[in-house]
């Protein structure tokens, strides 16, 4: 199990992330939601190790990652916001180096690189280099990068971001069957109507803080809403959105 217990991290004396705490159990994808600015990215940089907490602490499996981060990050997959590859180097290279970086056996990375380009359909364009994919593209090889080495714990930050609706429902299925497995998902997304349909728990930030941590359905029973969009809508945007689009038009319209 993931324990995130008390995070905190501040910046110019300002806390980004106050008291964060929640937990991601295995068989569970755990969706992890908020506003932009709401301190997500920086809770998920401390979570993956990235970034030094200024209190509280990361908990693997009973243990404190910052013990032992090197074993913590073996079994971790990483799909970061950004893809951030190293273009020059064809699909096929960039996950063969991921797979040596992981310490997996010369043939094993070359049949598993290959067979997951297969599967995320990107073994035409093997030998092409990464500045020649799209944003899709480069996101399957991202996601593709982060199953390589059999990871335990899974952070997918917008991992959709750019992907055809083929993949983005082959992503879907593949959610439910690492979940199946017994891995730990941590899901990052602004696409809501996903996180409801994937998620068997959310944990919902504003401004630093959670706002709520629970299953979907129980939210929805607790605040009488019918949908997660609804209920993310209450608890971080706190304000009328309907409102705020016809202020938007009227200022359009103004002479």
């Amino acid at each position: 199990m993931l324990e995130i217990q008390a995070l905190t991290k501040y910046y110019r004396n300002i806390p980004v992330v106050n008291g964060v705490t929640f937990t991601v159990k295995p068989g569970e994808v755990t969706g992890y939601l908020g506003p932009n600015g709401s301190g997500k990215s920086t809770t998920v940089k401390m979570i993956a190790g990235l970034v030094e907490p200024s209190s509280g602490k990361v908990v693997f499996h009973g243990q404190d990652i910052r013990h032992d981060l090197t074993a913590f990050k073996r079994r971790l997959g990483y799909v970061p916001e950004e893809p951030l590859l190293y273009s020059y180097l064809t699909g096929l290279e960039y996950l063969q180096l991921i797979g040596r970086l992981r310490a997996l056996p010369a043939r094993l990375v070359d049949s598993k690189s290959n067979d997951l380009l297969h599967l995320f359909a990107l073994h035409p364009h093997r030998h092409a280099p990464i500045s020649a994919y799209s944003k899709g593209m480069k996101q399957r090889v991202l996601i593709a990068a982060a199953l390589l080495h059999d990871p335990d714990l899974l952070i997918l930050d917008e991992p959709l971001s750019g992907i055809d609706v083929t993949s983005a429902q082959l992503f879907k299925h593949l959610l439910g069957e690492l979940a199946a497995q017994g891995k730990m998902l941590l899901y990052i997304s602004h696409v809501l109507e996903t996180v409801e349909k994937v998620c068997a728990h959310v944990v919902i930030i504003y401004k630093g803080e959670i706002r709520a941590a629970d299953s979907v359905e129980r939210l929805r029973n607790l605040m009488q809403l019918p949908s997660l969009e609804e209920i993310f809508s209450q608890l971080a945007e706190q304000r009328d959105l309907g409102q705020a689009a016809k202020d938007i038009v009227a200022v359009m319209r103004s002479r």
